[in-house]
């Protein structure tokens, strides 16, 4: 199942502020709904553990991401992987981008995703909500951190 999802959130800090605590692995792992663990295995890519769920299914993920297109400090692609045992796989990436807006910073991101498995079973108006409350989750506790 395909999936797409894009949005804009308007930060409260300045754009470089912005850019190092996107880039900062301990920030992330504060933010990301359900993360365990995320370590930094180069200076553009990472691995991670989420446990997620999403309707009846709940998963555990593990995977990789990594960073191209990087243009501090204005924005990268970030494309990544996973694997939720039986819930399925996930792939994908988003292009994030970072602004000056009304003297802090305006972020917009395009993903795009594809999920297969049990968790694509749900259908997509499930897994695109609970996606989206995943998606507000983070940007509200990513916003917290870079207010800070």
């Amino acid at each position: 199942m395909a999936m797409t999802m894009s949005g804009e959130v308007q930060l409260p800090a300045p754009r470089e502020t912005v850019w190092e605590k996107l880039n900062d692995p301990e920030v992330l792992r504060l933010c990301i709904p359900g993360c365990e663990m995320l370590d930094r295995l180069s200076d553009s890519e990472f691995q991670a553990v989420a446990v997620t769920k999403v309707g009846p299914v709940k998963a555990r993920w593990k995977g990789k991401v990594k960073l191209t297109d990087l243009d501090p400090p204005n924005g990268y692609r970030i494309s990544g992987e996973g694997e939720g045992g039986v819930a399925g796989f996930a792939k994908g990436g988003a292009v994030v981008a970072l602004a000056e807006k009304d003297g802090g910073t305006l972020l917009s991101y395009n993903v795009e995703a594809q999920i297969g498995g049990k968790l694509a079973q749900l259908g997509q108006r499930l897994v695109a909500g609970a996606s989206k409350k995943m998606a507000d989750e983070f940007f509200n506790k990513f916003a917290a951190a870079v207010a800070s």
